[in-house]
């Protein structure tokens, strides 16, 4: 069962929405609820990176943890930028937050497959993204799809 808690923003193009839903945790039969947003990220349309921030801050608040979302919104900002502006395509922002903790996947529609590597030297603010979700997120990873990919990463309940 899937119940609207809120929608993105009105007038935003790829608006999210957060949306609950009641799912088996562990298949004792016992219930636990899930809270999910799914956003629409326009091609090469930075706008996105700071309202996907905004709407996971408020996954994350309805879930009642708004005082932790800090490494989520950091490490959710760099996979949706490196998703708009390293394959110059559209993007879907998917973010789950259940018992186990968070879960964010950013799917882009590029066949390239991102890589960690060394920071720029001096000031340029190049080539940290994925070197953070490597050393802050629990987990992270790249899957493959039929057309292009997802990059995710997890957190776990404490850190969520």
């Amino acid at each position: 069962m899937r119940r609207q808690v809120g929608e993105g923003r009105p007038g935003t193009a790829g608006a999210g929405s957060v949306t609950t839903a009641e799912e088996t945790a562990d298949g004792s039969g016992e219930r636990a609820p899930e809270a999910q947003l799914r956003r629409r990220l326009g091609c090469a349309d930075l706008r996105a990176v700071p309202e996907s921030r905004h709407d996971l801050r408020r996954l994350l608040r309805h879930w009642g943890r708004p005082g932790q979302s800090e490494t989520a919104e950091l490490l959710t900002t760099e996979l949706v930028t490196n998703a708009l502006v390293h394959t110059g395509r559209a993007a879907v922002l998917t973010a789950t937050v259940g018992p186990r903790g968070l879960r964010v996947e950013v799917r882009d529609f590029a066949d390239h497959e991102p890589r960690p590597r060394a920071p720029d030297a001096g000031e340029s603010t190049h080539g940290r993204g994925l070197v953070l979700v490597e050393c802050l997120a629990d987990a992270w990873g790249i899957r493959a799809h039929g057309v292009g990919k997802a990059v995710w990463f997890e957190l776990g309940a404490d850190a969520a």
